[in-house]
């Protein structure tokens, strides 16, 4: 495994972070739609920059971010608007063959409608804020610009932009890691009028059999996938074997949580409910070998940009691989 990070590719801050033994990363987005800076020559250089500091570049995201649709770059695809939704995926499609030319091996994205939901931070050790989500706290008004979204409606706008998508891939041998939806909702209710069927590990499930490949996977938040859990340090080890026993894990985003289905606050990663050592253990045992990274860190007061919050999760992280590396 690979002691990974998605903050920032900017080679200042690589070589800030790089003595904290970091040697993979998935960049910052090249741009919000096809230009020039997704160009072959441009990723080319994208790539050069970053591994001039000592750190492979082994991602990068493709412009389907985890915002809420009113802010997506490609809302079509979702939205199911023709001809847009077909223009949006010849685009996303060319943007991997590109990333193929430049030799970069895997990218990352989101199928998502309503972003990251959360309700007000709660306050955790020593002061720091913590994000926060309680479902009965949730607001649901105004709904979704996507609303009424039924689970089959949400079934068939991904299975259209898979069967498009996954065959590019497969064809220039470049991974498509999916972020599962955050946070996962009530099945039958939703949340402003949108079901999020990627916020169950049995829509996980059911997304990584469409389209059946090698190269179509999960950018496996477990963060993410905790929050669906009822007793996520019970559960996790299951659902990491799944997944990763069919090598369909293709990134990990290593992030604990407090709490479970929907009543959780983030924390750090050594004060949360899930036994970490135990969640390396089981990457290890099914064979992972990609990044862990952190994603979201408690806010401190004066930590500008998180830097103080994610060198303790880089630490950390580094710390629990070692332990791994004494094991054998």
């Amino acid at each position: 495994m690979k002691l990974g990070t998605q903050n920032n590719s900017d080679p200042a801050y690589l070589r800030m972070i790089a003595p904290l033994g970091i040697t993979h990363i998935c960049s910052t987005l090249p741009s919000r739609k096809l230009d020039e800076k997704w160009s072959v020559d441009s990723l080319k250089r994208l790539k050069e920059s970053v591994e001039a500091t000592g750190i492979q570049l082994a991602m990068v995201p493709l412009p389907l971010s985890s915002s809420v649709i009113e802010k997506a770059e490609y809302p079509s695809l979702l939205l199911g608007q023709s001809p847009a939704r077909e223009k949006a995926v010849d685009e996303i499609c060319q943007m991997i063959r590109n990333c193929a030319l430049a030799g970069i091996p895997s990218v990352k994205y989101n199928m998502s409608i309503l972003g990251v939901v959360r309700t007000a931070p709660t306050t955790g050790r020593g002061g720091a804020q913590y994000s926060t989500f309680k479902y009965s706290e949730g607001k649901q008004d105004p709904p979704s610009a996507a609303a009424p979204m039924s689970a089959d409606l949400y079934w068939e706008r991904i299975t259209w932009f898979l069967d498009r998508v996954v065959p590019v891939a497969a064809e220039h041998k470049v991974k498509i890691a999916c972020h599962p939806h955050d946070p996962g909702m009530p099945k039958g209710k939703g949340f402003k009028g949108v079901e999020t069927v990627l916020g169950s590990v049995d829509g996980l499930k059911r997304f990584v059999s469409i389209r059946e490949n090698p190269y179509h996977g999960l950018n496996f938040c477990q963060g993410t996938v905790t929050e669906m859990l009822e007793d996520p340090n019970r559960e996790i080890g299951d659902v990491i074997k799944y997944f990763g026993t069919r090598k369909k894990i293709f990134n990990v985003h290593f992030r604990n949580i407090q709490g479970k289905f929907l009543d959780f606050r983030e924390t750090f990663p050594d004060n949360g409910d899930v036994n970490f050592l135990n969640a390396i253990r089981a990457y290890r045992d099914v064979g992972y070998d990609g990044m862990l990274m952190p994603d979201h860190v408690p806010h401190i007061e004066g930590d500008t940009g998180g830097l103080m919050a994610f060198a303790f999760c880089y630490g950390y992280i580094r710390a629990l691989m070692q332990v791994l590396e004494r094991e054998g």
